[in-house]
């Protein structure tokens, strides 16, 4: 690249600059592929050619080239449910929000036709490495559900096919960049369109279809980067009256293959150094309070080339114990929760997007999460969040309290999952949930949707060998059950209108069982109040009631939490 650097605090550089490599959005393939077998397409561009010029006759805006949910659906066969399905999972993946000038739940084509091109990637199998002692198989040895699938549990099954549960970021963009090197010819190609004769010397690239490139590439992070068609010097243009002309597609290809390739030279010679590899769950065992640890490596690397930073916030490793953090606490756009055992995890910020992985008997709460939460292989865990929409996959015996604006997505092998409505709140909530643009009038929590059982991107084999059956689906909490959770030490900062109260409307159901458990636990103190006790007897009372609380709070493991906050 001949461009000059970019200088994050606005000046000139002094000093020469790393030069600012491309990058894979991870996003698009962390988030935004669908097992739904009729959107997967190995034959290269035969099959989509021909899908996007049918497309293009179905839009529903010819100067826009945008379609909504009835022409996906008829070009593609598939239900209108699989369809708004597509163009809402496609929306959370988009480097941008929608333009708000376009028909309302609609999708631009070639947005689309890149999207329904990358349903092929398949994810890089894991690396091997060492379990954390402290973070045990703790899945029951016996289940009514073994019977039917495996004696393996998700935690076994991820254990059994890699001693780690996720590969390094490292590793993850490599496998990305690789697939872009092999496919971006192809992509190219249903970009491109002729302008004399058909050979490929005579495709070109206008400057608006090459910016549809920017759902898969970026260069350098977005706080920092170049936006890629500043990155690119085919489309200067120094009189802004005159329309930039097409460039050829051959010069365009050659052009991000280099930087591919010196992409891939870089991201080689930090996996020579392992220098952002998680650390493993044994070395957090001394730490275990903030769990700050592998977010601190992450922040070493951005310290050392912030032009090709990959910043996001881990929770990694943590065993009995609680942590906190809060917007300050957290770097970039994304937070991952992985393998953490029998804690309480309080994330309480805005952020687009959320991971949840190989966690067991523990209990998350994530802030107003604005594009997607993804929940894989837990056991035992109880999910809090707003957020746009949430994807489960592969759970068992997992709790869900929800605040979504789309349907849940529920994919892969679960058991006995639970959705209830949101049932929390922070002094911040409403101003995180305005920073993300979440809606509270609208909750869908108990729409679940379920697709197959096998996801042909997930690394790890299914032990049924089943690809048809229909995935379970989550049921909806017994509104008996359903209880308020309580946030500890919920100031953390000023705002000018704090949230005093959950701003999800409960359902009828819900409401009237939580009316009914505040009025027995008033007759209860009522009835004490009343009580004609001497001194001595209500002093043996409190004491009873004191001593039963604590024994509760030890046999819950709550003492702990309390402890673990008590210094936060």
């Amino acid at each position: 690249m001949n461009e000059e650097p970019l200088d994050p605090s606005g000046g000139a550089s002094r000093s020469p600059a790393p030069p600012v490599l491309l990058r894979p959005r991870r996003e698009v393939f962390e988030y935004g592929l669908l097992p739904i077998p009729k959107l997967i397409f190995t034959d290269g561009t035969s099959t989509l050619e021909t899908l996007k010029k049918k497309l293009l006759e179905r839009a529903v805006s010819r100067q826009q080239t945008r379609i909504d949910a009835r022409g996906v659906a008829e070009v593609l066969d598939i239900s209108i449910d699989h369809a708004l399905l597509i163009l809402d999972t496609l929306a959370s993946v988009l480097p941008s929000d929608p333009d708000p000038h376009a028909p309302e739940g609609t999708a631009d084509v070639y947005d689309l036709v890149i999207f329904l091109y990358i349903q092929s990637y398949k994810r890089l199998l894991p690396k091997g490495h060492k379990d954390s002692t402290s973070v045990g198989d703790v899945w029951p040895h016996s289940s009514p559900f073994d019977r039917y699938l495996s004696v393996l549990s998700p935690l076994q099954l991820v254990r059994s096919n890699s001693r780690r549960s996720v590969p390094s970021q490292t590793d993850e963009e490599a496998h990305q960049l690789s697939y872009l090197q092999k496919h971006l010819p192809n992509i190219l190609d249903l970009l491109a369109e002729p302008v004399a004769g058909d050979d490929d010397e005579s495709l070109v690239l206008t400057h608006e279809r090459f910016e549809h490139l920017g759902f898969l590439i970026q260069f350098g992070e977005k706080k920092f980067g170049v936006p890629l068609t500043q990155a690119a010097h085919f489309f200067a243009n120094s009189d802004p009256d005159m329309p930039n002309a097409p460039a050829p597609a051959a010069q365009i290809l050659e052009w991000i293959l280099q930087n591919v390739a010196a992409s891939l030279e870089d991201t080689a010679e930090r996996m020579t150094t392992k220098e952002d590899i998680p650390l493993s769950g044994s070395d957090m065992d001394a730490f275990i309070p903030d769990a700050s640890i592998t977010q601190v490596r992450v922040e070493s690397n951005i310290s050392r080339n912030v032009t090709y930073s990959r910043s996001q916030t881990f929770v990694e490793g943590i065993s009995k114990a609680s942590v906190i953090k809060r917007p300050s606490d957290i770097k970039g756009n994304s937070v991952k929760v992985i393998n953490c055992h029998d804690s309480v995890i309080y994330l309480l910020a805005p952020v687009g997007y959320a991971t949840i992985y190989g966690c067991s008997d523990t209990t998350i709460v994530l802030g107003a999460i604005g594009k997607v939460v993804k929940v894989e292989h837990c056991e035992r865990v109880q999910v809090i969040t707003a957020a746009k929409r949430i994807c489960i996959a592969t759970c068992r015996e997992c709790l869900f309290f929800l605040g979504v604006t789309q349907r849940p997505l529920i994919l892969g092998d679960n058991h006995n999952l639970k959705v209830a409505p949101y049932n929390t709140f922070y002094p911040q909530l409403n101003e995180h949930m305005a920073q993300v643009g979440l809606n509270a009038a609208i909750n869908r929590w108990n729409e679940p949707l379920a697709l197959g059982m096998v996801d042909p991107h997930d690394s790890l084999s299914h032990p049924a060998g089943v690809s048809d059956v229909p995935a379970e689906s989550a049921t909806c909490l017994d509104p008996d059950q359903f209880t308020n959770f309580l946030i500890p030490d919920g100031s953390g900062g000023d705002s000018a209108q704090l949230t005093n109260d959950n701003p999800f409307r409960l359902p009828e159901a819900y409401m009237a069982s939580q009316k009914k458990r505040h009025l027995a636990s008033h007759d209860i103190l009522q009835a004490m109040r009343n009580a004609q006790l001497e001194e001595k007897r209500k002093r043996e009372l409190a004491s009873a009631l004191h001593i039963h609380f604590k024994d509760w709070l030890y046999a819950s493991g709550n003492i702990r939490q309390l402890y673990c906050l008590q210094g936060d």
